[in-house]
């Protein structure tokens, strides 16, 4: 399979008076495309941060790290933006909803940023909701909606442009566990669609659903398990 995310030795330092935290150290990962992994780890071990490097929301201090082929280390803030824009969608443990405003809408926002035409914008939210199954609820705010269709809108608005990633940090942290089934087998659908998903998680049953578990701990890769994913149950 083609390699979608490649890490070589990469490390992220800070520092932190006169010492230094290795949040990420000497890590190299390969994840070929359209895989479902799962890192996992305490608070504090660098899933997180593995995950901002992934998703160029920050720079490895030491390391290369590739999207797609292309190095991204060096890259200006306006080009990693658009790599942002269009090779990755992300999904967060709070669903950063806009409150006042429709499924649609939100799902809409990043075509806005991209300046993609009304009327497109309106189609292409309304077939990315239909794709997590909320198309009836376009017109909802997320006040009207549970936390597992807010959360179905934030997938909605990372697939509506199409992304060869999804980047998922603890999407099932705020949900009870038929939520989070409900949740997980959708992403399980959308791998046999193509998408790559990376799926941060502490949860020992999120994590058996991925095809890949990736164990860190103190900044580095402990374990690295390919495994039979369990099928996640939708909701009835």
């Amino acid at each position: 399979m083609t390699a979608l995310i490649e890490l070589e030795h990469v490390s992220k330092i800070y520092a932190a008076g006169d010492a230094e935290v290795r949040a990420l150290d000497d890590v190299s990962l390969t994840i070929p495309a359209g895989q479902f992994v799962a890192v996992m780890g305490a608070s504090g071990s660098g899933k997180s941060t593995l995950m901002n490097v992934i998703g160029c929301l920050d720079r490895p201090t030491r390391g290369r790290c590739r999207l797609a082929g292309r190095e991204i280390g060096n890259l200006a803030p306006n080009e990693l933006a658009k790599i942002r824009n269009e090779l990755l969608g992300f999904v967060f443990q709070s669903f950063n909803l806009l409150p006042r405003t429709s499924a649609r809408e939100n799902v809409e926002l990043p075509l806005l940023y991209s300046g993609v035409p009304a009327r497109e914008r309106a189609a292409r939210a309304i077939a990315a909701l239909g794709r997590v199954g909320l198309a009836d609820r376009a017109d909802h705010t997320p006040g009207q909606l549970s936390g597992g269709q807010q959360q179905r809108v934030a997938i909605a608005r990372a697939l509506v442009n199409d992304p060869k990633l999804i980047l998922a940090d603890e999407p099932t942290g705020q949900l009870d566990s038929r939520a989070s089934m409900d949740l997980i087998h959708l992403l399980q659908d959308l791998v046999r669609t193509g998408i790559t998903i990376v799926l941060v998680t502490h949860e020992a049953d999120i994590g058996a659903c991925a095809e890949r578990v990736v164990t860190m701990r103190d900044g580095k890769i402990v374990a690295d398990v390919v495994q039979t994913p369990v099928t996640a149950k939708a909701a009835a």
